[in-house]
């Protein structure tokens, strides 16, 4: 799936980014906070419907976005989203790899959260560290990363190199 006819704007505009793992999560947030800012996305992620899903609420909101299966462990599958890229955007700006922002989801070791009760790890992490934090005071959601990763990928960031930028709210006393 695909937008046209949609005027970029923003400090991101005529750039293009893809973005794996896109369809939910911190990947989404990202995908939808380059999009706001004014890049045209291409959105992947490894079920069709997940990727039907995530075009069709950005492309709602207005956004400039492209998507199409991606699983990046496969070879034949990180091609066709080159070539998709190359077809409808003519090359890409930003590679966002959702592994680069969260190596739990995007582990190329295999590792699969999906196990994880997630309500379960939410409560118990909200239960063990809300006593801790400083500021702000709540637990982080996938917009507080995608924030930074906008600013890395714009103009305001050129003078950035080799930095690690920790995006945790908080710093525990040990």
């Amino acid at each position: 799936m695909s937008s046209s006819g949609i005027q970029q704007k923003g400090v991101l505009a005529n750039r293009v980014a893809v973005v794996t793992g896109a369809t939910d999560g911190i990947g989404f947030a990202i995908a939808r906070r380059l999009a706001q800012d004014g890049a045209h996305v291409v959105v992947s992620s490894r079920k069709q419907q997940n990727v039907d899903r995530a075009v069709a609420v950005l492309q709602g909101e207005g956004l400039s976005v492209t998507g199409t299966v991606c699983h990046v462990g496969k070879a034949e599958d990180r091609e066709r989203l080159v070539a998709t890229v190359q077809e409808h955007c003519g090359g890409a700006d930003f590679l966002v790899c959702n592994a680069a922002v969260n190596p739990l989801v995007g582990s190329t070791l295999g590792a699969d959260v999906g196990v994880w009760d997630k309500d379960w790890v939410s409560r118990t992490r909200a239960e063990i560290l809300t006593p801790t934090v400083r500021v702000p005071c709540r637990i982080g959601q996938p917009e507080d990363c995608a924030g930074i990763v906008s600013f890395l990928c714009s103009p305001d960031a050129s003078y950035i190199t080799g930095e690690n930028i920790v995006v945790a709210g908080f710093s525990p006393r040990l």
